[in-house]
């Protein structure tokens, strides 16, 4: 698989009138593109710091990080953020329009992504016409919209009960998958992780380094919701759960 992302020795302290505080140290993994890459770890680690850093939302303290080929970013944050008094679609031509980019051609793409992905009876709909599932979707076309190579996702499925995280996890496992997008998403749920994930990177109580990365190979891996059945899905349980409480 081809490199497209390095993040080489990637630490962050925070500075605060009485203190300095280490969020994360000595940080360092690669990213190959189709991949789809979990971080989980207890919490206050400094999961959530390093996909700010990657989208620049806030400035590392140390380390390199180096986006190969040209590859850009898009950040699908925990909320859905969905504007109330605006329409599905032109909630998900936000991002192009604060681009410049809301041609006549990309609104066709984003109307093409909502009537593929579910939401096309939608389109001409306000917000709160959508289930939360729903809403989540809408908001990953509104990410994809600008075309990303690489999307963060934090927390994204968080604030939805446990039937519909299922079955969105499903429905954006499969989204990213058909769109060909390389996905980096931190977690609390480890279920999630090892059913939606390729590779896992296990952080340490903060400063956040990397205790352990694992290559998660199902023995017949299919979508999240089928993965959660596989034998070997409950090994992987066991060993990360044992990472994450030495």
């Amino acid at each position: 698989m081809k490199k497209i992302l390095e993040i080489t020795n990637l630490s962050k302290k925070y500075h605060t009138e009485k203190e300095e505080i280490e969020a994360i140290d000595n940080i360092s993994f690669d990213i190959y593109e189709g991949e789809f890459v979990s971080i989980v770890g207890p919490s206050g680690c400094g999961k959530s710091t390093v996909l700010s850093i990657l989208c620049n939302l806030i400035n590392k303290s140390k380390g390199n990080i180096s986006i190969l080929n040209g590859y850009n970013i898009a950040y699908m944050l925990q909320s859905d953020s969905l504007l109330p008094f605006k329409t599905v679609l032109d909630n998900c031509l936000i991002g192009l329009k604060i681009k410049g980019l809301d041609s006549l051609e990309n609104k066709k793409y984003v109307i093409k992504l909502l009537n593929t992905y579910g939401l096309g009876d939608f389109i001409n709909k306000y917000p709160n016409n959508l289930s939360g599932g729903m809403r989540q979707r809408c908001a990953l076309i509104r990410t994809l919209a600008v075309k990303p190579d690489i999307l963060l996702l934090d927390e994204a499925m968080s604030a939805l009960d446990y039937q519909t995280r299922l079955n969105i996890s499903d429905d954006i496992y499969k989204i990213i998958k058909n769109e060909k997008k390389t996905a980096i998403m931190v977690t609390h749920d480890l279920s999630e992780a090892i059913s939606m994930s390729d590779r896992i990177i296990v952080l340490s109580k903060r400063p956040g380094k990397i205790k352990k990365i694992y290559n998660i190979k199902l023995d017949n891996p299919s979508t999240p919701i089928n993965n959660r059945k596989d034998k070997m899905f409950s090994k992987y349980f066991e060993r990360i759960w044992e990472d994450l409480n030495e």
